[in-house]
């Protein structure tokens, strides 16, 4: 039995299965994605969704859908649902679903009358390609297969609607066809594993609905066009494969094109194992650079998110070359000490201050795995970059004070990871001296006095010496919080922001604390007491009169929940390393439960995956992207945590 499997119950019960997603992607960063009965219910939703650079950079939806019929003896029997303006829901074929099982391959078994068919979809991890196999199981009469593709061509963050320059014509190829929509595009083409008859009827199909997009406030009604049917004969114990991709495949190879990504998967057979596999769908090569994905299905490649998941996504994987190249290619993007915080080349933004420091994180996680004591020879140059260039001030009025501490911020921008922006306004802008930027500049600044000592380089260890030297006493007279013991969230000239928040934990967690053991547990403490939830860390205690209890309502509503009380599973990555630290081999007990627990979610959201962020309040409803990369990274970095601390086993004598 299937890991992660759901029955006829569940499956029919559409408050239970619309909420249930199934990502497949590929290593390019195309991906298809669905609920796990196949009604669409967001605009990122598709079969084949694909980067289209030769139009604008970004992933488009190409094939949204496809309809199946089972016919026998006359009589249709439509496979689909689809949910169209009104909430009228059509043609209901969730209700001969029977179960779903997700591994080898998400598998869906209809059972029609006396026909038994089951459907298995994945994506080709090395070409843009869609693979769905349909194998009859059961029958007793002549059975046909129709199948009716949705076209859509147009970008993930947009709908389609029918129009007048869309291009509905086809040409033969083998097995089936090929189409594009407008110009400029991939071609499309749809093929199978045998002949079909196609039934040329171009058309549109009006005000599919998706619920999710408006829950979200967003555009929710797409158009979009088929071209015709194609209908195959299949016989009992029959398979027929269907193939979507942007290049013209051989159809006598889709049945070892089948095998082949079956012998090549991870099997999601245990809660490791989705882990794993999930791990491995955000690291893509693409336009010949190996980047990381933030999160499925809508976000792009971040700096920020980079460096917080590689060592999760790679280094834990033995993939320590992956970690290279993506490292590698993200200093290319360097602008002065910056990285870019979204985007890349001309279209790449740079306000973020802590995605440098995370920098020097990084690599003291790759040392740690590797040993590599080349680390200052190959990455020297840009780590001095960074602190130099921070010391002496750059964009964003980032710059060292004669204290030693950090400085960072300006109006109208938030440059730490709390940046979500409303109206043009940051929710939380924290100006001036942050804790968690604070905790990673000391920690940056004495891994690189200690790389700069063995590599004997004197000017260095000269110039920081001193500066190291006082801002461990700096960083407690700024932070510290005596009568309540634990740390401020950030300062500003004589304003102290006593939130309590989640970023202290840094201050924990590091290689290089500026803290005593006594404020770590300080520290730590409060977080289990205001902040730690089944789910993850809070970014606001409940107590606060800015928090807030769900993650929900149109784009303005969301990004006021997104700092003020949203739950993050990626801190937990930091929270369970301070926690080790502090407690060593008694504190085990208690962090595995932490993990253990997280294996509900693996049949939440974004089956086999972890997502974004959860609501602040119980029942922590999950919300956000369906699959986040740093949230898989640091939750598989909390279990090898745990690895590191458990007591050795004593053997007999």
């Amino acid at each position: 039995m299937s890991y992660i499997r759901f029955d006829k119950d569940q499956l029919v019960n559409l408050e239970f299965s619309l909420t249930r997603e199934l990502l497949r992607s590929n290593r390019a960063g195309s991906y298809a994605c669905t609920t796990i009965i196949g009604c669409n219910t967001r605009k990122y939703h598709g079969m084949l969704v694909v980067p289209q650079p030769q139009i604008d950079g970004g992933l488009h939806v190409l094939l949204a859908s496809l309809d199946e019929t089972v016919i026998q003896q006359n009589a249709e029997f439509n496979l689909a649902l689809h949910r169209f303006k009104g909430d009228v829901y059509t043609p209901k074929g969730h209700k001969y679903i029977t179960n779903f099982e997700s591994d080898p391959f998400p598998t869906l078994t209809y059972r029609v009358g006396g026909v038994i068919l089951t459907k298995e979809m994945f994506f080709v991890a090395s070409a843009d390609r869609l693979i769905i196999k349909y194998t009859l199981v059961d029958a007793h009469s002549p059975t046909l297969l129709r199948f009716r593709p949705f076209i859509a061509f147009r970008n993930i963050h947009a709908v389609s609607k029918a129009n007048g320059n869309a291009d509905l014509s086809y040409q033969e190829v083998a097995n089936g066809i090929r189409m594009r929509l407008y110009p400029g595009f991939s071609n499309l083409f749809l093929q199978f594993s045998k002949k079909p008859e196609f039934a040329y009827r171009p058309d549109w199909y009006f005000n599919f609905e998706y619920i999710r997009e408006k829950a979200r406030g967003y555009d929710y009604l797409e158009d979009l066009a088929t071209p015709g049917t194609f209908e195959i004969p299949i016989a009992k114990g029959e398979s027929i494969y269907f193939v979507a991709g942007l290049e013209e495949a051989d159809t006598e190879l889709f049945g070892k094109m089948y095998d082949h990504e079956l012998r090549h998967r991870i099997k999601r057979d245990s809660y490791e194992h989705c882990l794993q596999n999930a791990a491995e769908q955000f690291i893509f090569h693409r336009n010949k650079r190996t980047e990381i994905l933030a999160g499925f299905p809508w976000f792009g490649s971040m700096s920020r998110d980079s460096f917080i998941a590689l060592p999760g996504l790679t280094l834990i994987q033995g993939k320590v070359d992956k970690f290279r190249e993506v490292l590698d290619e993200l200093i290319t993007e360097m602008k002065g000490p910056l990285f870019p915080n979204t985007g890349s080349g001309i279209s790449a933004n740079y306000n973020s201050a802590d995605a440098p420091l995370l920098f020097f994180w990084t690599l003291q996680q790759y040392i740690r795995f590797t040993g590599d004591e080349n680390v200052w020879k190959d990455y020297g140059l840009p780590m001095k970059t960074i602190l130099y260039g921070f010391r002496q001030g750059v964009q964003f009025n980032i710059h060292m004070l004669d204290s030693g501490l950090l400085y960072a911020g300006e109006e109208g921008y938030a440059v730490t990871w709390m940046d979500a922006v409303v109206d043009g306004h940051p929710v939380t802008p924290r100006i001036g001296l942050p804790v968690e930027l604070n905790a990673l500049w000391y920690n940056a600044i004495m891994f690189a006095l200690e790389l700069a000592r063995k590599a004997g380089d004197t000017e260095f260890v000269n110039d920081w010496e001193s500066i190291a030297a006082i801002i461990p006493a700096e960083f407690v007279h700024t932070f510290w919080i005596a009568d309540k013991k634990y740390l401020a969230d950030y300062v500003h000239a004589d304003f102290r922001d006593v939130s309590v928040r989640p970023n202290m934990i840094f201050a924990t967690s590091l290689p290089f604390s500026p803290i005593d053991d006594d404020q770590r547990k300080g520290v730590i403490d409060r977080v289990i007491s205001e902040l730690l939830t089944p789910r993850g860390i809070r970014t606001l205690a409940p107590k606060n009169p800015a928090y807030k209890p769900e993650y929900t309502g149109n784009q303005a509503e969301r990004d006021w929940a997104y700092h003020q009380g949203s739950v993050f599973p990626w801190l937990l990555g930091h929270f369970a390393e301070g926690y080790l630290k502090l407690h060593e081999e008694s504190g085990v007990g208690f962090i595995t439960k932490i993990y253990n627990g997280m294996e509900d979610v693996m049949t939440e959201h974004g089956i086999g995956s972890i997502s974004e962020l959860y609501d602040g309040d119980p029942p922590h409803k999950p919300s956000g992207t369906i699959s986040q990369a740093w949230s898989v990274a640091e939750v598989l970095r909390m279990k090898w945590l745990l690895e590191q601390y458990k007591p050795a086993k004593k053997t007999k004598k």
